[in-house]
């Protein structure tokens, strides 16, 4: 692929290749989720990949909202 471009190059290519955040895979109430730690007790998550179909649609489930969890309680994967 020929980018053609008025900027430099090191501005295009600026941040492109950035290490990902540490992910976890946790347990919470039955359902397999990855997460990305926050604080001690809090995470994100990223993705939830093993709960029931109808999990899918709570909107306390989807990508981007803030749970708390317990670091002992969870499943660490």
């Amino acid at each position: 692929m020929i980018l053609y471009s008025v900027i430099s190059a090191d501005q295009v290519w600026d941040g492109a290749i950035k290490a990902s955040p540490p992910f976890r895979e946790v347990t919470v109430q039955g359902i397999v989720m990855q997460v990305e730690p926050l604080d001690e007790g809090r995470a994100r998550i990223v993705r939830l990949l093993q709960c029931p179909l109808h999990r899918y649609l709570e909107p306390g489930l989807a990508p981007g909202q803030v749970i708390s969890y317990a670091s002992g309680a969870a499943d660490n994967r």
